[in-house]
C-alpha cells in the first residue's frame, strides 16, 4: 500500500529544467506566442509537445520583439517526464526544432526558479553596420545605417551614454504601447565600443522597457549626426517625453546577449 502511494506521489511531481536558446529573430514575430504569426515560444512549445507527449509551458526571462535576436535566451518549463537527463534535451531538441533556434544548454532547476523573476540582469549588444561598409554578410546580424557614410565619432557616442547608467526614469525612451506601471529602471552600464567593421552598443539593467534599447540607439546616433553637445542626452532623459528623443533603431541590429542569475 505504501509502496503504491509513493509511485502516485512521484508520478504527480513535476520538475522543472532551464534552457538557454539562441535564435535569429529576422524569421520570427518575437518571442511571445500570439494569435497568427511565428515565434520563438511557439517553436519551442511545440517542439518539448512532441518530444514529452504532453503540453508544455515555455516562460522566457524576457520577450523579444519582432527581428530581434538572441545569443542566450533563458527559459523554464515543467515535466512529469522524469526519464530523460537535462543534457539530452539539448540534441533531442534541436532534430526537432528549425534551424533558426537552437538549444544551447539545458540544466534542472529548483522549483523556486523562475527564467523572468529570478534573473539579477540582462545584457544586450545592438550592431551598427556604418552605411559605408555595407556587405551581404553582415546585414541579416546588423542595422545597416544608410545615413551613416562616415565612421561615427565614439568619443561623442560614449558622452552621450553616460547619462544612461543609474536608476533613472526611462519615459522619454519607451514605446508608447508600453504598459509598465513604472518606467524606472536600472542601469549598470552603457558604453560604445568597435568591433572590426561594426559599431556596438552593450547596455547591462535590471530589466528594460519596450524597444527600450532601441530608442537609445537611435537617439544617440541621432544626436551624435546633428553633432549635439552631451547635454542634450541629459535634457532628454529629464522631459520624460518620448516626443524629444530620436527613431527607434529597427530590431535586426539587437541581441538579447546574457541573462544573469544569482
Amino acid at each position: 500500500m505504501a509502496e503504491a502511494a509513493d509511485t502516485k506521489m512521484i508520478y504527480k511531481t513535476n520538475r522543472r529544467l532551464c534552457v538557454t536558446a539562441a535564435y535569429w529573430g529576422g524569421g520570427f514575430q518575437g518571442w511571445q506566442i500570439q494569435k497568427s504569426g511565428r515565434t520563438v515560444q511557439g517553436e519551442l512549445e511545440k517542439a518539448l509537445k512532441k518530444l514529452l507527449k504532453e503540453a508544455v509551458r515555455i516562460v522566457g526571462s524576457g520577450r523579444t520583439d519582432s527581428s530581434v535576436n538572441a545569443r542566450e535566451q533563458c527559459a523554464h518549463f515543467e515535466t512529469g517526464n522524469v526519464s530523460i537527463p537535462p543534457e539530452r534535451f539539448v540534441p533531442a531538441l534541436n532534430s526537432i526544432l528549425p534551424k533558426d533556434v537552437r538549444i544551447l544548454s539545458c540544466r534542472e532547476v529548483d522549483c523556486n526558479f523562475h527564467a523572468r523573476y529570478s534573473a539579477l540582469s540582462r545584457e544586450y549588444r545592438f550592431y551598427v553596420l556604418p552605411g559605408s561598409d555595407l556587405e551581404s554578410s553582415g546585414i541579416l546580424y546588423a542595422w545597416p545605417c544608410l545615413k551613416l557614410k562616415r565612421q561615427p565619432d565614439l568619443k561623442m557616442l560614449n558622452s552621450y551614454a553616460q547619462y544612461i547608467p543609474g536608476k533613472k526614469n526611462f519615459t522619454s525612451f519607451t514605446a508608447a504601447g508600453d504598459v509598465s506601471k513604472s518606467k524606472v529602471r536600472h542601469m549598470y552600464t552603457a558604453v560604445w565600443y568597435p568591433e572590426g567593421k561594426y559599431l556596438v552598443f552593450r547596455i547591462i539593467g535590471n530589466a528594460f522597457l519596450w524597444k527600450m534599447v532601441r530608442s537609445l540607439v537611435g537617439t544617440m546616433l541621432d544626436l551624435e549626426w546633428k553633432k549635439a553637445p552631451p547635454e542634450e542626452m541629459f535634457r532628454i532623459f529629464t522631459a520624460e517625453d518620448r516626443r524629444l528623443a530620436g527613431i527607434t533603431a529597427p530590431g535586426d541590429g539587437l541581441f538579447l546577449w546574457k541573462v544573469n542569475y544569482e
